[in-house]
């Protein structure tokens, strides 16, 4: 991402955040590529954020028309039907984000995310994935770790007043101040399919229950074979099924997955508008570290719970 110098322009539009994390990080934000699939709540916080905060481009990927769900948490859905035209999820959030920053290139994508190809996602720096199945979660992450430059991956899931936030940013170097002194600091992630799939007995400490709760609903839905979100009360009792099974087989107590928790989760899949205003910043806010190569990243999970008002970070790895 290293290239031109920040425009006279730029620099006076961003003066107030070139004060706070410094001309050369604006500047690799101005430089960096963003690919986004699966626009809901949470999602249309981060790209809210990333317009602003001046990225170089953002290009949207979500194919669905609009549906009253969407409407209730996605803030860039206009609430006149009459705009809708037939227009795409995308198409509709890109033409509102334009108008949070005209300098910021944002732009649609019309293929199916499990169609890209290493080419096409070589393009990008970031690639954030939301909305979409477990097997392809696991898919665009081993394609973005064939490449031979390094892409920043996070998966974003928000449901009911709940969200988790996976990160991958592979063999990672960055800056981080100590006393007077900038240091350099290296951290390695592992890929989503090999932190999921670390035994659950392995685990250092206590886990979130969030953890635990998302992988039953992910399994429980790959093997429906139905979209993310796509449950209700009716599935609940197969979905407790699955979870005393898993927690027979990777020996946790069963305690460690709260009944009422699955029941809230497969129950209430629409997101709740605060906790995407938390989970969106969250996100953004760990992209424009990894992009500038400042501060202390998120390794490599986080959750928030409105119900305790807790945000935890878990690092789950095949290795301490």
């Amino acid at each position: 991402m290293d290239g031109e110098e920040l425009t006279e322009q730029e620099t006076q539009l961003y003066d107030r955040q070139i004060r706070v994390w410094g001309a050369d990080a604006q500047r690799r934000l101005s430089k960096a590529h963003v690919l986004v699939c699966g626009i809901k709540g949470a999602v249309a916080e981060f790209c809210k954020n990333i317009v602003l905060a001046g990225i170089g481009s953002l290009t949207l990927v979500d194919n669905r028309l609009v549906t009253e769900e969407a409407l209730s948490a996605n803030f860039l859905l206009p609430p006149d039907e009459g705009v809708f035209a037939g227009k795409t999820v995308a198409e509709l959030c890109c033409d509102s984000l334009k108008d949070f920053n005209p300098m910021v290139r944002v732009s649609v994508d019309r293929g199916e995310l499990s169609s890209f190809d290493e080419e096409f996602l070589k393009t990008f720096d970031v690639i954030v994935v939301s909305c979409c199945s477990l097997a392809e979660k696991k898919s665009v992450n081993e394609k973005c770790r064939n490449l031979p430059k390094r892409i920043s991956f996070y998966t974003v899931d928000c449901r009911d007043s709940c969200g988790e936030i996976f990160v991958d940013l592979q063999h990672y170097t960055y800056a981080k101040k100590k006393l007077e002194d900038t240091v350099e600091c290296q951290l390695s992630y592992p890929s989503f399919e090999e932190a999921i799939s670390v035994p659950w007995k392995a685990h250092p400490r206590r886990v979130s229950k969030l953890f635990y709760a998302l992988r039953v609903i992910e399994k429980f839905e790959e093997a429906e074979g139905r979209n993310p979100g796509e449950t209700t009360i009716s599935d609940l009792p197969r979905v407790l099924k699955l979870k005393k099974e898993l927690c027979e087989s990777q020996s946790l107590n069963e305690a460690h997955i709260p009944n009422a928790l699955l029941e809230r989760l497969v129950t209430n899949s629409k997101e709740f508008p605060p906790v995407c205003a938390i989970i969106g910043g969250i996100l953004g806010q760990e992209v424009i570290k990894a992009i500038s190569g400042k501060g202390d990243p998120l390794k490599n999970f986080f959750y928030f719970d409105a119900v305790d008002g807790k945000g935890v970070i878990e690092d789950i790895s095949s290795k301490p």
